[in-house]
């Protein structure tokens, strides 16, 4: 069906599929001609057409392709600069730093929007820590997932001490989807039991939760780094602290995505996953 808009004064414009330039040339004249009446510019069969305030607003490029490339960044082993030569196969000529700064801006807004869809965690948690390359320096980044491998929460530290293992167990307990730990199970780092007696004594924790300092236990997540740190080797590193914290950010994410723990969404099913992405943002794919 031809989309045909109506504008009162103006008659019809057929085959105007990009309306991001047509509503404010057509806005401009409306206000010109009836500088004191609103006209919404509808299409036929009454629907409304507003502009597009979103995040996307004032980009060169559809929506649709930038959630592409971040999610393709986000999820495979490629750099920028794959990205800029798949692109440029398909007909479209966008440079590297361009997907650069659209995984600064979205990856993080990813992170945001998929918390409230993830389905509850287990109550028994493995929290650990690896590190991540930033700059010439080695910062960290604590993990932490239930006995079934699901990503509870993470945050990148400076440090790896006390006081960091405290800040993380505070945001551990504030994440959406899960479930009041039984038992944390660490390795041997000195840092966690006292962290972990501080953070009961000022109520972060429960009093019945139990800390576990047994190696084999950590396993599963010493094999969920995996997915991380492969991300982190196909990049070389980062450059600073606050690009490697929003790039994780979309990469903790997409790897909840494809671990499925998304609710109703299959973690084998790739189109159903593209789709979920773009409905989080409003944008058909």
């Amino acid at each position: 069906m031809q989309a045909v808009l109506i504008v009162p004064g103006v008659g019809p414009r057929p085959n105007c599929v990009s309306l991001r330039g047509e509503v404010a040339v057509l806005q401009k004249l409306l206000q010109s001609h009836y500088p004191t009446q609103v006209h919404p510019i509808t299409l036929s069969r009454n629907i409304l057409l507003k502009q597009h305030k979103s995040l996307f607003k004032w980009h060169h490029f559809e929506p649709a392709l930038i959630l592409l490339c971040v999610r393709w960044y986000c999820r495979y082993q490629l750099s920028y600069r794959d990205l800029e030569d798949m692109m440029f196969e398909r007909g479209l000529n966008v440079d590297h730093t361009t997907i650069y700064r659209w995984v600064q801006r979205y990856a993080p807004e990813i992170n945001k929007r998929i918390r409230p869809h993830l389905k509850l965690a287990g109550t028994s948690y493995r929290v650990d820590e690896t590190y991540i390359k930033v700059g010439k320096q080695c910062k960290y980044l604590y993990r932490a997932v239930d006995k079934a491998g699901n990503t509870i929460e993470f945050m990148l530290s400076a440090k790896r001490d006390v006081s960091a293992a405290k800040r993380f167990f505070k945001k551990m307990m504030r994440a959406d989807h899960r479930r009041l730990p039984f038992s944390i199970s660490v390795d041997k780092n000195a840092a966690y039991p006292d962290a972990f007696t501080t953070s009961q004594d000022e109520k972060i924790l429960p009093r019945d939760c139990k800390l576990r300092r047994v190696k084999y236990l950590n396993n599963i997540i010493e094999q969920d780094h995996r997915f991380i740190k492969k991300r982190v080797r196909a990049c070389l590193g980062y450059r600073s602290f606050d690009t490697a914290e929003r790039t994780i950010q979309g990469v903790e994410a997409i790897n909840m995505m494809r671990k499925g723990q998304v609710k109703r969404l299959d973690r084998s099913d790739a189109v159903g996953q593209a789709k979920f992405i773009g409905s989080l943002f409003g944008v058909a794919t």
